[in-house]
């Protein structure tokens, strides 16, 4: 019997992000010292830059390049924002989002760390390379229509 060949490599899931960063060796340091992130693997450009950089957060990946227009691979810094925020669950989402500050993120929105609705104590910030990040810690289990009611409750 033929064993079914895995779809995806060792430890990735099916969906993985993949970010384009204008200073992509400055985003992995970025990275490390704000999330914990670890570098699994960096190919590099001829000229120093990063082709492809592989990175770890907890139990998750995701993948990262200098940007390039030439192939039409633009960062939320030459686009001028982004419209997608990556959601990073954390044990201490007060300390991480501090620290991710302290590093060079800004607050986005005015959306600083407290409880939420869906239950979540959550921040969301903006990198400094213009990729969102709401950092949250899960507080409650909360179901879909208690959610809609505090969610209604709102307006």
């Amino acid at each position: 019997m033929e064993t079914k060949k895995k779809i995806t490599p060792q430890g990735y899931n099916t969906l993985t992000p993949y970010l384009n960063i204008k200073g992509a060796d400055k985003a992995i340091e970025f990275y490390e010292k704000a999330f914990g992130a670890k570098e699994i693997r960096r190919l590099s450009m001829p000229d120093g830059t990063v082709a492809h950089a592989e990175i770890e957060i907890g139990d998750s990946k995701f993948m990262l390049a200098e940007e390039n227009p030439h192939w039409g691979n633009l960062s939320p810094l030459s686009l001028g924002g982004s419209p997608v925020t990556l959601c990073l669950y954390v044990e201490d989402v007060d300390t991480v989002f501090a620290k991710a500050l302290k590093e060079g993120a800004t607050v986005t929105d005015g959306m600083e760390v407290k409880d939420q609705f869906y239950g979540e104590r959550a921040g969301s910030l903006t990198d400094p390379f213009g990729h969102k990040w709401s950092i949250m810690t899960h507080i409650e289990d909360v179901s879909t229509e208690e959610m809609q009611r505090r969610m209604n409750a709102m307006f």
